[in-house]
C-alpha cells in the first residue's frame, strides 16, 4: 500500500472512532515561510559541546530540560502534560538503548535528538510567550486545544505527535542530513528508532490512563483502535517524514524546496484540524470536566 494512502486510512479511521467524526477543511495559509527552520549546527564528533558533538551527555541534558518543563504541567492538569509525558518516556527509553550497541552511528542520532527536541521546546517557548507568529501552524492548534481543554487524551496525543514528527521531523532530518559521509543512507538508524516507540506506546498509554485519563485506553471505542494501532500511526508518520525530507533535499531550485516546504506544513496543519474536529468533546458534555477531576486525584502516581 502507499504510504500515504494508507496513512489517510488510519487518519481517516482515527478521525471516526469519537461521536465527533466531522471532515476538516483546509487551514488558512499564513506566511509559512518564516516558519522554516535555519540549518542546525553542523555535526562535529570533536566538538567540545555535547550536543554538537552527539555524546551521551546531551540526552541527559535533554532529559533533565523535560524533566523540568514536564512537572508544572503535571501539577496543573494542564493537557500539554500529555504529549510532555510521552516524549520524556520515549528519550529515557532511547537513553536506556544506547547503553549497549544499537544503532550504526549512536553520536549521530544523539545530536539529532537533541536538535529535535529543540523544534519542540522552542514551539512551546514562543508560543506560551505569546509570539504565536513562530509557531507552526501544527503546534499552535495543539497547544490551543490543550490549554482550552478542548479535545480529549488520545486527541492531545495525536496533536502532539502530528506536529512534532510530520511537521518538525522533515526540516529536522533535512538539515542535519541524510547521508553519511561515507555515502550511506542513514535511513537504517532513522527506522531502528521505531523499535525504541513500540517497546514504550503500551506502557506509557497505560501511564496516561491512570495518572490522567482513563479513556485513553478504553476498549469500548469503534474498531479496532488501540495502542498497536497507534505505534502502526506513529511509525507511517515517520516514514513520510523521512521522504519528505528526500523531497526537500532532492528539490531543483529553491523555490520547488519552498513549495515542499509549504506542502509539509500545510498537510500538518491540516491533520491537525482533523484531529481536533474529531476528537474534541462534545457541547454540553462533562467528560472534560470528569478528565479534570480524576487528573487533580491521581496525577501524583508515576
Amino acid at each position: 500500500m502507499n504510504v500515504k494512502v494508507g496513512i489517510s486510512v488510519i487518519v481517516a479511521f482515527v478521525a471516526c472512532a469519537w461521536p465527533a467524526c466531522a471532515t476538516a477543511e483546509d487551514p488558512p495559509f499564513v506566511g509559512w515561510t518564516a516558519l522554516l527552520p535555519a540549518l542546525s549546527i553542523p555535526y562535529d564528533a570533536t566538538s567540545p559541546d555535547d550536543c554538537v558533538a552527539g555524546r551521551t551527555q546531551c540526552v541527559d541534558k535533554t532529559i533533565r530540560e523535560m524533566t523540568k518543563r514536564l512537572d508544572p504541567l503535571v501539577s496543573s492538569c494542564d493537557h500539554s502534560a500529555i504529549f510532555a509525558l510521552v516524549y520524556l518516556r520515549v528519550t529515557q527509553e532511547y537513553r536506556r538503548t544506547i547503553d549497549t550497541p544499537f544503532f550504526d552511528d549512536t553520536a549521530f542520532v544523539n545530536y539529532e535528538d537533541g536538535i529535535f527536541a529543540h523544534y519542540y521546546f522552542d514551539a512551546y517557548d514562543s508560543w506560551a510567550s505569546g509570539v504565536t507568529a513562530d509557531v507552526p501552524l501544527a503546534w499552535r492548534i495543539a497547544f490551543d486545544s490543550a490549554r482550552n481543554r478542548r479535545v480529549s487524551a488520545i486527541g492531545d496525543l495525536l496533536l502532539g505527535i502530528n506536529a512534532h514528527v510530520q511537521r518538525d521531523l522533515p526540516f529536522v532530518l533535512y538539515s542535519i542530513g541524510l547521508v553519511a559521509p561515507d555515502g550511506s543512507s542513514r535511513k537504517p538508524d532513522h527506522d531502528r528508532v521505531d523499535v525504541i516507540l513500540n517497546r514504550v506506546t503500551d506502557d506509557v498509554v497505560a501511564e496516561i490512563a491512570r495518572r490522567f485519563d482513563p479513556t485513553i485506553d478504553d476498549t469500548n471505542l469503534p474498531g479496532p483502535f488501540d495502542e498497536f494501532t497507534l505505534f502502526q500511526l506513529l511509525a507511517a508518520w515517520r516514514e513520510v517524514a523521512w521522504r519528505n525530507a528526500e523531497a526537500l533535499a532532492a528539490a531543483p531550485t529553491p523555490a520547488a524546496r519552498d513549495l515542499v516546504a509549504w506542502q509539509i506544513e500545510n498537510d500538518a496543519a491540516t491533520t491537525a484540524t482533523t484531529i481536533t474536529l474529531a476528537t474534541q468533546y462534545p457541547l454540553l458534555s462533562s467528560a472534560g470536566a470528569k478528565r479534570d477531576a480524576y487528573c487533580a486525584a491521581h496525577h501524583y502516581d508515576p
